[in-house]
């Protein structure tokens, strides 16, 4: 439950508002599945930074946040020149999983979207995830009844088979951190399906699970496991190191509305 009124909520909960321009967009016109993952994204980095514990605070304490799990379901379809608006906020700690929430909506105020994702936060040294403990941690417990999604990330199993397709990493896949960008991740996913597959089908929902980064110069295979008419399956492994890189669910909707 949402309660505008209370005072704590109001204070670690931020709106970030955005406009879809026409790089945001597929050839039909629609928001980009990746876009809308990185305006998440992109309001979790400015809440941090608003909250205390961004870019600067981890540079100080020697740590970095990765997003490790990233949950999104689509209510309604975002169209070139939309103007929408992502509230987010830190929800609770589960383990070594910090736990962010998101609500996109519309100009009208309309949910069109929500998110929940979990990070890590990585010694920069040891590159192993830590508790970060003190105000921070506290943050994190504040507030627990506010959900986009009750359910956590989704945790995604070992794919079992698939037909496959390889990817040399370039440089324009690459973050600052010198690894595969969260967003690249999600248009493998989607380049997957044939230019005649997606006039008819746009996503419903996407779960997906970052494993191990990726770095510039490696190969990676995809392999896509059809489970039903709207739903798949797909895993990345990293030709170059052996490992696996992500899993991620994908489910389409044939029927969801246009937004207006």
């Amino acid at each position: 439950m949402i309660d505008d009124n209370n005072p704590l909520e109001n204070q670690l909960t931020l709106k970030k508002k955005f406009i879809v321009t026409s790089a945001d967009t597929d050839m039909f016109g629609r928001l980009k599945l990746s876009v809308l993952a990185n305006f998440l994204i992109q309001s979790a980095i400015s809440s941090a930074d608003k909250l205390g514990f961004g870019l600067k605070y981890l540079r100080e304490e020697k740590l970095f946040w990765v997003l490790h799990r990233l949950t999104i379901k689509i209510e309604k379809q975002l169209k070139w020149y939309d103007e929408i608006e992502v509230e987010t906020w830190p929800k609770t700690v589960e383990g070594l999983l910090y736990i962010r929430d998101f609500i996109v909506r519309d100009k009208k105020k309309n949910i069109v979207a929500r998110g929940t994702s979990a990070w890590l936060a990585i010694d920069l040294i040891r590159k192993r995830p830590k508790i970060i403990g003190g105000i921070i941690t506290d943050i994190f417990h504040s507030l627990k009844h506010k959900n986009a999604i009750e359910e956590l990330p989704s945790k995604l199993s070992l794919m079992k088979d698939g037909e496959t397709n390889e990817i040399n990493t370039s440089f324009f896949d690459l973050d600052l951190n010198q690894h595969v960008t969260s967003t690249r991740y999600i248009d493998w996913i989607m380049d997957a399906f044939s230019v005649d597959f997606h006039p008819k089908n746009y996503p419903k929902s996407l779960s997906i699970n970052y494993l191990i980064e990726v770095k510039p110069n490696e190969k990676i295979q995809i392999s896509k496991n059809k489970i039903n008419k709207q739903s798949f399956h797909f895993e990345g492994l990293n030709l170059t190191t052996g490992k696996q890189t992500y899993r991620s669910e994908l489910i389409f909707n044939t029927q969801i509305k246009t937004h207006e």
